[in-house]
């Protein structure tokens, strides 16, 4: 998550960093948001059920994912 925060400040990109959490049990959220990311829970589990939860909340035009 720091790179990519990272890559926006060095680019001087407007952009923000969604984490789209469907049931994670190690602490990732409070971390996440910690530093700066927008943490969303998503109620049906999977990854793509993630992926598609934080795509739809996201608020900018373009969106790029990774996964940890």
């Amino acid at each position: 998550m720091e790179s990519a925060q990272r890559f926006l400040q060095e680019h001087a990109i407007c952009g923000e960093v969604v984490i789209a959490d469907n049931g994670s049990t190690d602490g990732s959220q409070e971390i996440a948001r910690e530093a700066g990311a927008r943490v969303g829970s998503v109620a049906t589990r999977g990854y793509g059920s993630a992926l598609s939860a934080g795509i739809q909340s996201a608020r900018g035009k373009y969106v790029i994912m990774g996964r940890r």
